[in-house]
């Protein structure tokens, strides 16, 4: 989770065809980072489980789904997430949500 100019970005591994719509925890990445890891029922043809990426973190996280759009990865499982917003504000609002999520 990283603060920019226009809010807040936020990497993603995306697992479609899940059997929920869920977050499942943060995990290392392998670039030593840490990514979010989300799953959707939704299968990844005609940009459905981006759609539905958008509508997990928007109801996890209490965000309307118009501030959350997809920067990097598209057709991608990792992807980046821009949450638009004061950054600052939303760093505090989305740590407290993440603080209560199990390490996967």
């Amino acid at each position: 989770m990283t603060a920019a100019a226009d809010g807040v970005r936020v990497a993603i591994r995306l697992t479609p065809r899940a059997r929920a719509d869920r977050i499942d925890g943060i995990a290392a990445s392998a670039d030593g980072g840490f990514v979010l890891k989300v799953a959707v029922t939704a299968p990844p043809a005609e940009n459905r489980a981006n759609d539905a990426l958008i509508a997990v973190l928007a109801k996890a996280w209490r965000l309307p789904r118009r501030d959350i759009s997809i920067v990097g990865g598209a057709k991608s499982r990792d992807k980046t997430v821009r949450i638009a917003g004061e950054p600052r504000g939303l760093l505090q609002h989305l740590a407290a949500a993440l603080a209560q999520l199990p390490a996967a």
